[in-house]
């Protein structure tokens, strides 16, 4: 059974959850906000459990699946991104992304990112997609540009690991230093 991988049912369930249509927009759209500030965070991120769950679930089936990297690729419609070789950036949210590129190019091609990732996890089991062979990378990797393709109007932007990087580790825990109460 899958749900063995991992340390919890409620870890499966999370990932599981994500993979949904309608979830991971939502989710991910409140992930990118609620990092503006750690107020926000605090007071209007509605998703702390499903995201500490996707957060767990990744380390553990980290373990579990061996610590191993992934190129993947992630296919993108409607938005253009800028980047320079050398450039350090991350997706700010959890980011699925595909072992196969044709399985990537159904989610767009005007961006096309070709990623190597050291910290996401296969989570093929879990998906209501299997056949997308998903790779899940967390919003605190980070990644260095290595190299930006134009063709025409569309861009191939590939990245490297770089470690990881965030902000409000354990935010929720600190409680409030505003002088509010919670």
């Amino acid at each position: 059974s899958p749900v063995s991988l991992l340390s919890s049912p409620a870890q499966a369930i999370a990932l599981m959850a994500y993979t949904m249509d309608d979830l991971y927009r939502e989710f991910n759209t409140a992930v990118r906000t609620a990092g503006r500030s750690r107020q926000e965070y605090r007071d209007n991120f509605h998703f702390k459990t499903l995201h500490f769950l996707l957060t767990q679930a990744l380390q553990t089936l980290r373990v579990t699946q061996g610590p191993q990297c992934h190129n993947v690729y992630r296919g993108v419609r409607g938005v253009r991104f800028k980047a320079e070789p050398g450039d350090i950036v991350r997706f700010g949210q959890f980011t699925s992304a595909s072992q196969s590129q044709t399985a990537s190019q159904v989610f767009g091609i005007d961006t096309v990112f070709q990623v190597h990732t050291c910290h996401g996890a296969e989570i093929r089991e879990f998906s209501n997609y299997p056949g997308e062979k998903e790779v899940l990378i967390p919003p605190f990797e980070i990644f260095k540009v290595i190299k930006v393709s134009q063709i025409g109007e569309r861009a191939r932007i590939q990245l490297h690991t770089n470690g990881t990087f965030s902000k409000y580790s354990c935010e929720w825990l600190r409680g409030d230093t505003t002088g509010d109460s919670l």
